[in-house]
């Protein structure tokens, strides 16, 4: 199976998909323009998928990878740059496949730290594996188009996920915490 470019960005004016591609003016801020992406997709998030569970993050959070792909394949052809900073849309629709079953994390937290402290450690982690691209999630980058912007945010997204459940596990299993997550 090849992946392909979705082609019906071509026929929307280059404004558009650039507004979309840089999230309006997030992604034209010069210092950190992914730092101000992932911090609009952690309000998107709260705003959108708080409360949506597993199921529904992924549904939703797969329509927005496909107009992600789409929109930020569509931007790196008409800007003739290859995955420019200025593009944020991939961060922006990654970060809610950071979140995936955050309750269960929050649970082993004290009342007055949770959820917060799972959402600033889970956007401190996303900004670490974002930029570090450690194993697998930095090759996804090569992947064709719109693909490979994409989807290696949402690896480092996952690689985010994982660890804040195994964070959250250790926490339940050697610290003073309910048991969240049983064994």
């Amino acid at each position: 199976m090849q992946l392909r470019q979705p082609i019906w960005p071509r026929f929307l004016p280059r404004q558009m998909v650039l507004n979309f591609a840089t999230v309006g003016p997030v992604g034209l801020i010069r210092k950190a323009p992914g730092t101000w992406g992932s911090v609009a997709g952690l309000l998107y998030f709260t705003l959108f998928f708080y409360s949506s569970g597993v199921l529904g993050t992924l549904l939703f959070g797969g329509i927005g990878i496909y107009l992600a792909v789409a929109m930020c394949g569509e931007a790196e052809f008409r800007l003739g740059k290859r995955d420019p900073g200025e593009i944020v849309l991939d961060e922006f629709v990654a970060i809610p496949f950071c979140f995936i079953g955050w309750p269960a994390v929050a649970g082993v937290l004290p009342s007055w730290a949770a959820p917060w402290a799972v959402f600033l450690a889970g956007f401190g982690l996303f900004r670490l594996f974002d930029i570090w691209k450690p194993l697998w999630i930095g090759k996804l980058q090569d992947l064709p188009d719109g693909w490979g912007v994409v989807m290696d945010d949402i690896a480092a997204a996952i690689a985010t996920n994982i660890t804040l459940h195994a964070i959250g596990f250790l926490i339940s299993r050697y610290a003073y915490a309910p048991a969240v997550y049983a064994v």
